[in-house]
């Protein structure tokens, strides 16, 4: 009897997103707000927060299923700033703890990047350019461009379900 083996590598590594990285310098609830305003869009905050190492980094996430056109959309924050206890090396009179404050990145790749726009549908160019188009318009943002997620060596972090 032959034995039949199917890969089904390739199928999986394609992900069918659209990704938008903004660079603003406003709050994600504002940001929100003017997004959820200039697309149309109903992004609430999701709780809990993105998390990753166990509570040492946690990113803000919106989310907004569009049951109409079967598509979520996802905002999410790209810096977690923590604060850190600084280790004393000699002890001094006075011993007071240093405190450090440590970034760290969703998407290592795009440090520039304050927000990812992720949009879980296939959504042809000319649409993909509309949206970006309309992020652009808002002079909160100073800039906003298309990704492609499967060119990233983080894309694991961009799953949020």
């Amino acid at each position: 009897m032959a034995v039949h083996k199917l890969i089904l590598e390739s199928v999986f590594d394609e992900v069918d997103c659209t990704l938008i990285a903004i660079h603003s310098a406003i709050e994600d609830y504002r940001l929100t707000y003017l997004l959820n305003k200039q697309l149309g869009t109903n992004l609430t905050r999701k709780i809990p927060d993105l998390d990753f190492s166990a509570g040492k980094s946690t990113y803000s996430i919106f989310e907004w299923e569009d049951t109409m056109n079967l598509t979520t959309w996802n905002l999410v924050s790209n810096i977690c700033k923590t604060e850190i206890n600084k280790p004393q090396i000699i002890n001094s009179l006075f011993d007071t703890e240093e405190k450090i404050i440590k970034t760290t990145y969703l998407v290592p790749e795009h440090k520039a990047v304050n927000y990812f726009l992720k949009i879980d549908s296939e959504f042809n160019l000319t649409k993909e350019k509309h949206i970006l188009n309309k992020i652009l318009q808002l002079h909160q943002v100073i800039t906003a461009f298309s990704i492609d997620i499967n060119q990233l060596k983080s894309k694991d972090n961009l799953i949020f379900s």
